[in-house]
């Protein structure tokens, strides 16, 4: 099939380093016929998080050769100076060096607007007051943006220029890893239909708090805007989806399951409407959910070297093996070898990228009160 769909490349501004040059990011357009919802997907806004690059790659390879419906606006590297936050031969990248902030905790939501927008924009129908509303989270992110330099420290700037690219859509993928991770998606719980198109056995459905994360700067003021206008008696569908998409383990490419990862995405966004006459299908796979509050995080109890055992995306019983921990220094005193176990069932999603841990440093993650989507 020849070419249908052309590419677009702009260099944004996000921020100016210290030897005064610009501070750029790369971003790829592709235009549809306007008649689907849009999409922005970005990846690499913790540094050692790459994979995403390697999925937005295999997108475009595809993509080019698609007919679209909805425009799609793809970021890779959206944290260059997070991507080059090297200590010897690891990549660190998670926090703001400066501030010790995480990088995905900097974005903007202003819950006043939600409210007064509701109040004040109950003569309009659907259609008018979402285009309405879309148009004043813009503005919202353009006025902190344009408003004094002064009080934007550069991980925030890095995020509002991310944030107004991600206004524009209809559909938010925020690409991203875990140290070491088996895939799943944070899916916000009004969508937990949409999980079921995305090729992931593992999904956590979240509630409508907001703390900072690129996601929830997009589904929240949407979701809050539903439950006012709920209040008043009038039903607003959310029309925006937003997920952070955990492709796998940090610091490392694979461009063979970045293909998989891609047809994932592709499945969902077909199903979604936004590609025309697709082949993009859902895997007929087993999906398992936890709420957020059953996400579990196991600190260890003591510290040592940790040979992990449980096996990423492998079902837990009760009482079975977790962990080893080595204690060399105890060898003569006392057993060095201690065999730590998880008191409930679960499903092992991540954990600690290191075998060396101090005593409460999180080794595993897991999914509890498990249930099929």
């Amino acid at each position: 099939m020849s070419n249908t769909t052309h590419i677009s490349q702009e260099n944004i501004v996000v921020g100016e380093v210290a030897n005064g040059l610009p501070l750029t990011i790369p971003v790829y357009r592709l235009k549809g016929d306007g008649t689907g919802p849009s999409v922005y997907i970005q990846a690499n806004m913790h540094g050692a998080e790459v994979q995403g690059n390697a999925v937005i790659f295999q997108l475009l390879e595809q993509l080019k050769h698609l007919n679209l419906s909805g425009d799609i606006t793809l970021v890779p590297y959206a944290n260059p100076i997070g991507c080059n936050q090297k200590s010897g031969e690891f990549t660190l990248g998670r926090f703001d060096p400066i501030t010790g902030t995480n990088w995905n905790r900097m974005y903007h939501y202003n819950k006043n607007l939600v409210a007064q927008f509701a109040q004040n924009h109950t003569q309009y129908d659907d259609a008018t007051l979402k285009s309405n509303f879309k148009q004043a989270l813009i503005d919202e992110v353009d006025s902190k943006l344009n408003g004094p330099a002064y009080l934007l420290n550069t991980g925030k700037r890095i995020a509002l220029n991310l944030q107004k690219l991600a206004h524009q859509a209809d559909i938010v993928l925020d690409l991203h890893t875990g140290p070491i991770s088996s895939k799943h998606l944070y899916c916000p719980s009004y969508a937990t239909d949409s999980a079921r198109y995305f090729n992931i056995e593992h999904v956590l459905l979240i509630p409508s708090d907001f703390d900072g994360a690129m996601d929830e700067a997009n589904f929240c003021p949407w979701w809050h805007l539903s439950d006012a206008l709920s209040g008043q008696g009038r039903e607003l569908s959310i029309p925006v989806e937003a997920f952070t998409v955990e492709l796998g383990s940090q610091e490392k490419i694979d461009l063979k399951e970045a293909l998989n990862d891609a047809n994932s995405i592709l499945s969902y966004l077909n199903h979604k409407g936004v590609l025309q006459n697709a082949p993009h299908t859902p895997a007929n796979i087993t999906r398992y959910a936890c709420n957020l509050d059953d996400y579990f995080a196991y600190y260890a109890p003591i510290g040592g070297m940790v040979e992990y055992l449980a096996p990423l995306g492998g079902h837990i019983k009760a009482g079975e093996p977790i962990a080893n921990i080595l204690r060399m220094e105890r060898y003569l005193s006392e057993q060095p070898l201690q065999t730590l176990t998880l008191d409930c069932d679960a499903i092992a999603i991540l954990h600690f990228a290191s075998a060396s841990v101090n005593q409460g440093t999180e080794l595993y993650k897991f999914f509890t009160n498990i249930f099929e989507l």
